[in-house]
C-alpha cells in the first residue's frame, strides 16, 4: 500500500480557479478600414495620381512666376482672383481626365483577383465598393486641397491682394465637390465594366451627356458652369452660406446616388 507522501494530485482540469480563455472579439467594419486604407495608399503611390499634383502645382508655380513678372517689372496689377480663376479651370480640365482615371481603376484594375478578394475572405461586395471609393475620394481630396492651398497662398503673397482666406477655402470646397462627383461616377464605372479603359471612356461619355443636359438646367441649379462662373466672386468673400449648402447638397446628392446604384449593380453583378 502506498504512503500518503508518495500520493500526487493532478490538477483539478474543471476548477472555475483556472483561467478563462480569451474572449476574441469580431469587428465587422474591419475589412472596410483595411480595403480603404490600402487603397488610399495604392492611390498616392502612383504614378497618375502623383503626376496630376506635380503638373498642377508646377503649372500654378509658372504662372505665378510670370504674373509677379508683369507687377514688378511691367507696374501691370494683376488681381489676385482674375488669375486663380483662370488657373482653377484649367485645373478642372485637366483634373477631370486624370481623376477619371485614377477613379475608373478602383475596381476594373483589380478584376483579376477581385473573386479572392471578396468571396474567400471576411468581406462583403457592399463594404469592398465602399472602401474603393472612400479610399480614392480621400485621395483626391486631400491633392485637390493641397493643389488648392498653394494656389490661394501664391496668389495672397505674390499678386495684387484681392482674394480672402474664407473667399479661398469656399472656392477649393466648391470645386472640390464637383471632382468629388467626378470620383462617384467614376467607381460607379469601375464596378460596371471589366476593363479600366472601358470604365474611363465610359465615364467621359457620361460627363459629356451630363454637360448637355446642364446647358438646359435653370441657372438656379448649381451646375459645374453656374460654380465656374460664381467662384471669382467667392474668391473674393462674395458668397453666402446657403450657396455653400446648395452646392454641398447638391453634390453630396449625387456621390450618394451613384454608390448606391454602383453597389447595387455590382453585388448583382458575376466577377
Amino acid at each position: 500500500m502506498a504512503s500518503p507522501a508518495s500520493i500526487v494530485k493532478l490538477p483539478n482540469r474543471g476548477m472555475a480557479s483556472d483561467p478563462e480563455p480569451a474572449q476574441v472579439s469580431y469587428l465587422p467594419w474591419l475589412p472596410y478600414w483595411a480595403v480603404m486604407e490600402a487603397d488610399f495608399i495604392q492611390v498616392l503611390r502612383s504614378w497618375v495620381y502623383r503626376s496630376w499634383v506635380l503638373v498642377v502645382a508646377l503649372t500654378a508655380i509658372g504662372l505665378f512666376t510670370y504674373r509677379w513678372g508683369l507687377h514688378h517689372e511691367a507696374k501691370i496689377i494683376q488681381p489676385a482672383s482674375h488669375v486663380i480663376i483662370h488657373l482653377m479651370r484649367g485645373m478642372m480640365v485637366g483634373s477631370v481626365a486624370l481623376v477619371g482615371v485614377i477613379a475608373a481603376g478602383a475596381i476594373a484594375a483589380e478584376r483579376g483577383s477581385l473573386a479572392d478578394s471578396i468571396l474567400s475572405r471576411g468581406i462583403s461586395r457592399h463594404q469592398y465598393y465602399l472602401g474603393k471609393w472612400h479610399g480614392r475620394l480621400l485621395a483626391i481630396m486631400l491633392g485637390h486641397a493641397l493643389l488648392g492651398a498653394i494656389a490661394i497662398t501664391g496668389a495672397r503673397f505674390v499678386l495684387h491682394e484681392d482674394v480672402t482666406v474664407e473667399g479661398g477655402a469656399a472656392a477649393v470646397a466648391m470645386s472640390g465637390a464637383m471632382l468629388a462627383v467626378v470620383v462617384s461616377l467614376g467607381v460607379m464605372m469601375s464596378a460596371l465594366f471589366a476593363r479600366p479603359l472601358a470604365a474611363a471612356a465610359a465615364l467621359w461619355v457620361l460627363l459629356y451627356a451630363a454637360g448637355v443636359v446642364f446647358g438646359a438646367l435653370p441657372h438656379s441649379v448649381p451646375t459645374p458652369e453656374w460654380v465656374l462662373q460664381k467662384l471669382p466672386y467667392v474668391l473674393k468673400g462674395e458668397f453666402t452660406r446657403e450657396m455653400l449648402v446648395q452646392v454641398g447638397m447638391y453634390a453630396g446628392g449625387a456621390c450618394i446616388a451613384s454608390a448606391v446604384v454602383g453597389m447595387f449593380l455590382f453585388s448583382r453583378k458575376d466577377i
